[in-house]
């Protein structure tokens, strides 16, 4: 494979970057162009070129960008596949490694590896698992366009997919897009930190120079990989899931905190590049898939003035305080305040809350008065799941979500699970402190308590357990009794007896135990969510002699008693043959 890397005034980064590149466990070459170093860069990359045969070394004047190297250095590579590599960035250990194997596992054109930034974004939504395939329509691939990945080099060469060297910032997407369209399997290396993105904390980098973001020269600039992705991809569905990563991210996105940054007169221009565009390309399907505040603000070109109230209303900051938290019969009762800083009419508070896994959405009736609010949770109401709880302000017909509970008054505290339906826990996360409602018990550990009040031997080994069960704060549980786990305790085998509730409060269970052992007693529960086992703790029950039998030539016996620590039922079974019984006969008569 060829890894390509355009070099300019890179010295400090050049060793750690070539290290990582040269340590990649695979068949490679490493093909530098140097464009125009003043900083000693030319000197280091000799010196490498003259180490390491792998590496080769062309040097050219300074063409202002990155686009013109890159493809000097693709003219010369030979590889089945291309990775892009910047010299300030570096390599994970496995990066290449895995990245060739998923690409010769699939027959792959393109192959994302998971992105991790140091001082700079770096999008994640693409890398939460490995994706042998990863339909450009059907997944946010697409939302990563920087051209650090693993690119079969036939492809490229075959449609012509060059670097536009007319721009100096954008140059990497117009190349990724023009790939992607003619991608026929792209897949994901999620399980490996494969790309390094590093923040030069000099700000030397092209992208952290002064104006390197101008919104006007970006949206003009975006118009370019647009168009050429319009000429690939026929109307319809996948085109406008492709143009809402351009509409969220490069054109209405210059709304917000570049909107702001401009003067007036900046703005109107900004407003009507930005109208320009939603013309020429928002469709209905475009708008479906945009958050609502974007469709505000493709509805908003031809006022300024909205504009900026919107791109204020995002950019304040929303203070949130819990103040009273507790349960009120079967529902949680939450008090708090919120404001945005700055004051805004007609603001409306809420809260909201959010299922962690499927993003199901809940409202949660309040009563508001200025900024401080107070909303009540019917809980017995809510599906089994993790309930992370948000507070909203609306405003302007815009919503700022954000999470609740880690800014709280001292004296709150986490209130007791209740079963209901199920199981009910409300709990602050780690390590933010916010507030979310484990329905089932499946990330919360949910206390309990199980008690023996009798035990009874009968025949052969087989032995009845009654005792209560609780859950909480004492909340009887009785009804949610699934069976009694047996455990062995050295070889980890169970056996598992039916249990059966009698009344709110107690369950029954008999099981046969004829197996030698060391035998530990669980109830299981069923609380809505995972099942939940709970030892079974003798207390002051009466466990009696135990019991004894004959089974062919072997006398088997069982004993129940308390552990020594947390007084846990255990029964021991033994099995011994004719002689070891005199013998023990014989011991005891002494």
């Amino acid at each position: 494979m060829s890894i390509v890397v355009p070099v300019h005034n890179c010295r400090p980064y050049l060793d750690r970057c070539l290290t990582s590149l040269l340590q990649q466990p695979v068949s490679k070459e490493i093909v530098i162009v140097d464009d125009g170093s003043t900083d000693g860069s030319r000197d280091l990359l000799a010196d490498y070129a003259a180490k390491f045969p792998e590496i080769r070394v062309s040097f050219q004047q300074a063409s202002g960008g990155a686009g013109r190297p890159r493809n000097h250095a693709m003219a010369q590579a030979s590889g089945r596949y291309v990775f892009f590599c910047d010299a300030d960035d570096h390599l994970g250990p496995e990066a290449l490694q895995r990245m060739l194997a998923m690409a010769d596992r699939n027959d792959s054109d393109i192959v994302l590896g998971k992105m991790v930034g140091h001082g700079r974004r770096v999008p994640t939504s693409m890398f939460r698992e490995n994706r042998d395939r990863a339909p450009l329509g059907e997944t946010t691939v697409y939302n990563t366009l920087t051209c650090f990945k693993l690119f079969r080099r036939e492809m490229l060469t075959r449609h012509h997919i060059r670097f536009d060297e007319s721009l100096r910032v954008g140059e990497d997407i117009v190349f990724s897009v023009h790939a992607y369209c003619h991608a026929r399997t792209i897949s994901v290396v999620a399980d490996h930190d494969c790309y390094h993105l590093v923040c030069r904390p000099d700000g030397s980098s092209i992208m952290q120079e002064p104006g390197s973001r101008d919104p006007l020269a970006w949206l003009r600039m975006i118009r370019v990989p647009i168009e050429l992705m319009a000429r690939h991809i026929p109307e319809g569905p996948l085109r406008d899931h492709l143009l809402r990563r351009h509409f969220r991210f490069d054109i209405l996105g210059q709304l917000g905190a570049p909107f702001l940054a401009a003067d007036p007169v900046g703005r109107q221009e900004i407003a009507r590049e930005v109208s320009d565009l939603c013309a020429t390309w928002l469709t209905d399907g475009v708008l479906d898939r945009l958050r609502p505040i974007d469709r505000l603000r493709a509805a908003s070109t031809g006022d300024v003035g909205r504009l900026v109230r919107l791109a204020r209303l995002e950019a304040a900051a929303l203070h949130r305080r819990l103040t009273a938290l507790d349960w009120a019969g079967d529902r949680l009762e939450v008090s708090g305040r919120a404001f945005l800083t700055d004051s805004w009419n007609g603001v409306a508070v809420g809260l909201l809350l959010r299922e962690r896994s499927t993003a199901t959405e809940r409202r949660v009736p309040v009563t508001a008065v200025a900024d401080v609010f107070a909303g009540s949770v019917e809980v017995s109401r809510l599906p089994p799941g993790v309930w992370d709880m948000y507070v909203v302000i609306a405003c302007e017909g815009m919503r700022r979500v954000a999470r609740f509970g880690a800014d709280r008054e001292p004296e709150v505290g986490r209130p007791g699970p209740r079963l209901m339906a199920a199981v009910t826990v409300p709990y602050f996360t780690r390590p933010h402190g916010n507030l979310s409602i484990d329905v089932g018990g499946h990330v919360v550990a949910v206390p309990g308590a199980v008690r023996l009040t009798r035990a009874a031997w009968g025949g052969k080994g087989a032995l009845t357990i009654e005792g209560t069960v609780t859950v909480g704060a004492e909340c009887p549980a009785a009804r949610c009794v699934r069976q009694v786990v047996w455990r062995e305790r050295s070889s980890g085998n169970e056996r598992r007896a039916p249990a059966a509730p009698v009344g709110d409060r107690v369950f029954v269970a008999t099981a046969t135990l004829d197996v030698p052992g060391i035998w530990e007693a669980n109830l299981e529960l069923n609380l809505g969510g995972p099942p939940v086992r709970y030892p079974v703790q003798v207390g002051d029950a009466e466990l009696g002699p135990g019991v004894a039998w004959w089974r062919g030539r072997r006398r088997w016996t069982a004993m129940a008693r308390a552990s020594k620590i947390r007084r846990k039922l255990v029964v021991t079974v033994l099995a011994r043959g004719p002689k070891a019984v005199v013998r023990r006969s014989i011991r005891i008569g002494r």
